[in-house]
């Protein structure tokens, strides 16, 4: 039985392929690898911002994720256990290579501080990504992790180990770059 990432909501099919994993069927490993592996590359590919490092990542969570399919006990909740071992082996890449979030003083930030006229831009899917792959990484992680994984601010803190602030500066200062970036470029209209 092929799964694919369309029908891997259906609990019934993701229960029989973890079940299948846990016997070992290589075949289930594969198509686990195989329903899984695009969208969690895209995220591996976000969060490193290098193909060749995305691919690194994203082959060390899943060897991980096929040595520990037998501690999974909730076969539903499979897509959530991948994505968190797959964000958990990215941030240890980028802690690796000694990214660093600045740390600030607890100061209140308001969530859209800029007041920006967005209906004035014409801001397409791939000058955006452009934009967010050229921040430096600490931005690039905070970015990522919440607009795309959807953590919370408290979760990203948790994550990185740094203050909530921290985060909320880290995310804020990201939007604001992307925005500069893309008028540099002169992508608006």
């Amino acid at each position: 039985m092929q799964a694919s990432a369309n029908n891997l909501n259906n609990t019934t099919i993701t229960d029989h392929l973890v079940s299948r994993c846990k016997k070992g069927d290589m075949h289930a490993f594969r198509d686990l690898y195989n329903a899984y592996s695009g969208a969690m590359y895209n995220i591996c590919l976000r969060m490193t911002g290098s193909p060749a490092d995305a691919e690194d990542t994203l082959q060390e969570a899943f060897m991980q994720i096929f040595k520990n399919i037998e501690r999974l006990e909730n076969a539903g909740s499979v897509t959530a256990w991948i994505k968190r071992i797959v964000v958990n082996h990215c941030l240890s890449h980028l802690r690796r290579k000694k990214v660093y979030f600045e740390e600030v003083d607890n100061i209140d930030i308001e969530e859209d501080s800029a007041i920006v006229d967005e209906d004035n831009f014409a801001w397409t899917v791939a000058a955006i990504k452009e934009a967010i792959h050229v921040l430096p990484p600490g931005y690039r992680t905070v970015l990522n992790l919440y607009i795309f994984e959807e953590y919370s601010h408290k979760e990203i803190a948790n994550m990185l180990d740094i203050s909530e602030s921290t985060v909320k500066t880290q995310y804020m200062r990201a939007k604001d770059k992307v925005r500069q970036i893309i008028k540099q470029k002169k992508v608006i209209r």
